[in-house]
């Protein structure tokens, strides 16, 4: 069997990491997204909702049967201790599903496998599962306004969520390969990742 390039995707909220990572999928690299592995998890009958009952109660678990993701976001940045436990539990789920898939990608004869991964600085624990890092990068005046053009979100609250991530200069440390994505449109963002490609076995 072939060697796999292991690529971890990373990149600040408002950076365009997952753009980037729809890119790099149309390259023909297998994508794996952690996020939305995690949003499954929590979502009605997903793994993750009995655990969260147990530890947090029936409050956070809205009238569909998912995580509050509003109210859990909420505590998680008013209590560490509320985050740890709410890694706790999503980790490990998020952990065994991401392995599943780099099984079954590995197997279909991927060149690269690209683990989309927004908290990868942060977590620690990734980098000695993953052959490189790739940051996408740009100004933090940029995220801003991306985030709040996407989200409607309060410039306050971008910044209270961007003070919970690493910092740009801890992604660019972290980083094996950056792509600058700031004053491009998507077809320039496109061809800048096609060019990259060849780097990603690609």
């Amino acid at each position: 069997m072939r060697d796999v390039l292991r690529l971890g995707l990373t990149g600040g909220i408002g950076s365009g990491k997952s753009t980037v990572a729809g890119l790099l999928s149309r390259q023909g690299a297998a994508v794996i997204d952690a996020d939305a592995i995690s949003r499954q998890a929590t979502a009605a009958g997903g793994a993750a909702i009995a655990p969260l009952r147990q530890a947090f109660g029936p409050g956070l678990i809205n009238a569909e049967g998912a995580l509050d993701r509003e109210r859990m976001r909420t505590l998680a940045f008013s209590d560490a201790t509320a985050r740890q436990r709410l890694e706790q539990i999503i980790h490990p789920l998020v952990g065994q599903e991401t392995q599943r898939q780099a099984d079954a990608a590995t197997r279909a004869g991927a060149r690269c496998i690209v683990f989309d991964i927004p908290l990868l600085v942060e977590s620690k624990r990734w980098r000695s599962q993953l052959d490189r890092v790739l940051v996408v990068d740009c100004h933090p005046e940029t995220q801003i306004a991306r985030v709040m053009l996407r989200s409607q979100l309060p410039r306050p609250e971008i910044e209270r969520i961007m003070a919970q991530q690493a910092s740009r200069l801890q992604r660019l440390q972290a980083a094996d390969h950056v792509i600058c994505n700031d004053g491009l449109d998507l077809a320039e963002l496109a061809a800048l990742v096609a060019s990259s490609a060849p780097l990603f076995g690609l």
